[in-house]
């Protein structure tokens, strides 16, 4: 018994998905033992959810089900108990979800809300403004919570709750976000909300990890009480709650507070050094990298959240992701494969053409009022236009993530259109740096496991650096990497320039 491994479940509640992974470590080495993905739209067809999002006559109005959230939990936990591995093993569990979304609760655990605001909302331009005057401007906001007031950030939309259903409020006992909720579940009892996550709100103050006053009475009156209290990511929160043992045999294993799926990600792609950044090509296109001091974007557009390795993360979001390049693949009835034909088919750069791919309101730029633009490309040029998605997310990622101030060398590419090769050959020849892939897909659920490990070693008094922790699963594959081409870097160079001052005009023009 004492050579079986020690078990660590991780979770990730993303838009579309919640994925488990359960890893064994034994000697210090670890491995994967079992991993699954539940789809919402597939698995739950009841809740009428597309892409993991209720629709909406409303285009800037984003909202999902918590109660879906809860009954996937549910059902994972039961698919976890029948996966075949020796869960008396199963030490710690930890988790993260998509950011910014909010659950509400009354004082008896019933949701005061149906329906739970996401990421993807773009509806609370107006409480943004309010609150960024509330408490002295843009600039003070963001140099004091890390980011100046978005629409998607939990601030405003809680404010947007109060102003619309004052009552509502009133009845609202606890305000969670989806990571606290879902750690709810799995205690049996209210769960603190991590640093990590907190910061995504617009109420927490960065330096001192606690909330900010001035920001929670700008948002709501008699906020604070309603908010979980901030714990440092890598806090044991208590133990998996009795009756998941009578329901499914789990033994009481340690609870780590969980995270957003960001934070997670940084660990589930090993970064936990400089010099290194993570792109996500998910949902939502992100790029993050370690800031071992906070640094907030001049130009308002970056964040800075607290990172699980108790540094920083700067990172740069974009909405228009996964799900603009699939309308440019269904718009010329194409296959991944053919896409990838097709992308490899044409020149780097494009021809001097390219696309602003604003499929939905974007959040990087500010962009409200949603729309394709194009700049000496047809839409029914095929070629040029698939080529064209691909090179505008690369281009905005290299031009909006500047202001963190880090060297890439390297970027380790994770989310589903990391594994497309062509679509890193671009990444590659726009950051003139090497792409990574790795062997694990998601890095967010692979980072919670990962989070859960480290923290239960430090709770036991036998610590683990982080360099250890993420060795052997979150290491990129040394065969995997995509290395750019110097003619196509040069194009690049002339063309993230006219691509940038486009950008500025066609926002000046809206």
């Amino acid at each position: 018994m004492s050579g079986a491994p020690r078990c660590y479940l991780g979770l990730d509640s993303s838009t579309q998905s919640l994925s488990a992974i359960l890893i064994g470590v034994t000697g210090g080495h670890a491995e994967v033992l079992w991993k699954d993905v539940m789809p919402f739209d597939e698995t739950f067809p009841e809740f009428g959810t597309v892409h993991g999002v209720l629709p909406s006559a409303d285009p800037l109005v984003r909202v999902s089900s918590p109660a879906m959230w809860v009954r996937a939990l549910e059902q994972m936990l039961g698919r976890v108990a029948a996966s075949g591995v020796d869960m008396s093993r199963l030490c710690a569990i930890s988790g993260c979800a998509q950011q910014h979304g909010s659950v509400y609760l009354g004082s008896d655990g019933m949701f005061t809300r149906s329906v739970a605001p996401i990421w993807m909302d773009s509806s609370t331009r107006e409480e943004c403004a309010e609150i960024s005057a509330a408490v002295g401007g843009a600039a003070v906001l963001a140099q004091r919570t890390g980011s100046r007031a978005y629409e998607r950030f939990t601030g405003p939309q809680i404010r947007k709750f109060y102003k619309a259903d004052p009552r509502g409020y009133a009845g609202t006992a606890r305000i969670h976000l989806v990571s606290s909720f879902l750690a709810s579940h799995l205690l049996g009892a209210d769960a603190p909300l991590d640093s990590g996550d907190a910061s995504g709100m617009n109420l927490m103050d960065l330096a001192t990890q606690e909330w900010w006053p001035l920001a929670a009475d700008a948002t709501a009156p008699d906020l604070l009480p309603k908010l979980p209290r901030v714990v440092p990511s890598a806090t044991v929160i208590g133990t998996l709650a009795p009756r998941w043992k009578s329901t499914y045999g789990l033994p009481p294993a340690r609870i780590v507070a969980w995270t957003g799926d960001n934070s997670s990600s940084l660990v589930g792609t090993g970064l936990v050094s400089d010099g290194h950044v993570v792109v996500s090509l998910g949902t939502s296109d992100t790029i993050a990298g370690i800031m071992r001091e906070s640094r907030v974007d001049p130009g308002g557009i970056g964040h800075v959240f607290g990172a699980p390795t108790g540094d920083f993360m700067g990172i740069t979001v974009f909405k228009n992701g996964s799900l603009a390049r699939e309308r440019v693949r269904d718009a010329y009835a194409l296959a991944w494969a053919g896409f990838s034909e097709t992308l490899r088919s044409t020149p780097a750069g494009n021809l001097g053409r390219f696309m602003f791919p604003w499929f939905d309101p974007e959040i990087t730029p500010d962009v409200p009022e949603p729309g394709v633009r194009r700049v000496g490309l047809e839409p029914d040029d095929v070629p040029g236009n698939v080529r064209a998605v691909v090179e505008a997310q690369m281009m905005a990622m290299a031009n909006h993530s500047r202001w963190m101030g880090v060297d890439v060398r390297r970027i380790h590419a994770t989310g589903g259109a990391a594994a497309n090769r062509d679509v890193l050959q671009v990444m590659a020849n726009v950051f003139d740096a090497d792409v990574y892939q790795f062997p694990v897909g998601n890095s967010a659920c692979l980072g919670s496991a990962l989070r859960a490990w480290h923290a239960d070693a430090a709770a036991s008094s036998d610590p683990v650096p982080w360099s250890d922790v993420v060795r052997d699963l979150a290491s990129p594959l040394a065969a995997s990497r995509v290395t750019p081409d110097a003619s196509a870097v040069a194009t690049y160079a002339d063309l993230r320039k006219r691509y940038a001052e486009s950008e500025v005009r066609l926002r000046g023009a809206l």
